[in-house]
């Protein structure tokens, strides 16, 4: 467990560089994808999730590491395609048509993917046509519908 605590520190910082250079580092070493998720980048955003919480942190920081998580990611993702890991499911996820606020919706992504979720985003300003569309064509588990403005929520 301590070989990954540097890759979960580098995600509670929020370095988004050091992330995927350990991330990539851990990879050359043999280790597998799911471990390097189950074992450094989900205690690492566990960690923020209890200290937004708690009040210690607030949602920039939150975002940091979450950029940081992402970039570790972008390193694993593929591997994990090929790897065949068992997903938990498939989330189909995207912002309310007259809508384009995205960044909670693109928080939550991450940490489904993080989770183990194969996460299909359909981005902001999504009709509910697009929404059924896209959850018969990937027979997803779950749909989330992300709106900020209580004026899309009709």
């Amino acid at each position: 467990m301590e070989k990954y605590q540097e890759l979960a520190n580098s995600i509670i910082t929020g370095d988004d560089v050091k992330s995927k250079e350990i991330t990539q580092k851990l990879v050359n070493k043999g280790i597998t994808p799911t471990e390097i998720l189950n074992d450094g980048l989900i205690p690492g955003m566990d960690t923020i999730g209890k200290k937004f919480k708690e009040n210690e942190i607030f949602i920039p920081e939150v975002l940091i590491a979450a950029r940081a998580m992402h970039a570790a990611m972008d390193v694993i993702k593929p591997l994990l395609a090929e790897s065949n890991a068992p997903s938990r499911g498939t989330v189909v996820i995207g912002t309310v048509q007259g809508d384009l606020h995205d960044i909670g919706k693109n928080l939550v992504a991450m940490m489904l993917e993080g989770k183990g979720f194969i996460v299909i985003d359909i981005g902001i300003d999504t009709s509910a046509e697009k929404f059924i569309e896209e959850v018969k064509k990937n027979n997803a588990n779950i749909v989330g519908l992300s709106a900020l403005l209580t004026t899309t929520m009709t």
